[in-house]
């Protein structure tokens, strides 16, 4: 997402808890537009406040605000039945409350300016029973619920709220979810990416798409 919003011209404020590959990222899209990286946990509220000062103080606004990053909780995930309700209030710290804490930090500029656009990253584990996933699914339903209800409550407002289930994809998160399970067969990330550039350009104020679908309408 951060390479196509770079060669779209945008500028980027990225975070992320590997400093490593946070900083590879960022001098990577370094010679194409103006990074801004800050390396912390997005379920943090410090942090967040940080992040967003950080880039309203180089840049001067915020446009859009990728709520992306996600907690999976135990791997292999266990039952409900053994869910710890501890490692269950970290996955809905982060997946949950986090988003909404930099929605909070982004929203009355965009709100004065009439203009801006949320997008919130779900999962079909959000609207699907699958066994293991509820965790981790619950915290992508209560996402896709605040999506609602904040799209309701901003209408009229020039803000966009959009959801974006990106569908079945070979990433570290999903092989630590089935682990011994060989995903190599599932897209990459990048192959979903250029969904995420064509909701600029999407005139609805609210909704949930899905990215694949979004990619082969586009092509």
């Amino acid at each position: 997402m951060a390479r196509a919003y770079a060669h779209r011209g945008l500028r980027l404020i990225l975070t992320a808890r590997r400093t490593d590959a946070l900083q590879l990222a960022a001098e990577e899209l370094a010679p194409t537009t103006e990074v801004v990286a800050m390396a912390g946990d997005v379920g943090d509220p410090a942090h967040a406040e940080r992040l967003v000062r950080a880039g309203l103080d180089r840049f001067g606004r915020i446009d859009v605000l990728v709520n992306n990053a996600s907690e999976l909780g135990p791997s292999p995930m266990p039952e409900l039945e053994k869910l710890n309700t501890q490692v269950f209030a970290e996955v809905l710290r982060v997946n949950v409350v986090g988003p909404l804490k930099l929605i909070q930090l982004v929203l009355p500029p965009m709100r004065a300016r009439r203009d801006g656009l949320i997008i919130n990253v779900t999962s079909d584990a959000g609207v699907q029973a699958y066994p293991t996933w509820g965790g981790y699914g619950a915290s992508k339903a209560a996402l896709e619920h605040l999506s609602r209800v904040l799209a309701a409550e901003l209408e009229g407002s020039g803000v966009r709220v959009y959801v974006v289930d990106p569908g079945d994809m070979d990433t570290a998160m999903h092989r630590a979810a089935e682990p011994g399970i060989d995903l190599s067969y599932l897209p990459a990330p990048a192959s979903v990416a250029p969904a995420f550039v064509r909701l600029l350009d999407t005139d609805a104020v609210a909704g949930r798409f899905e990215a694949q679908q979004l990619v082969a309408a586009a092509v």
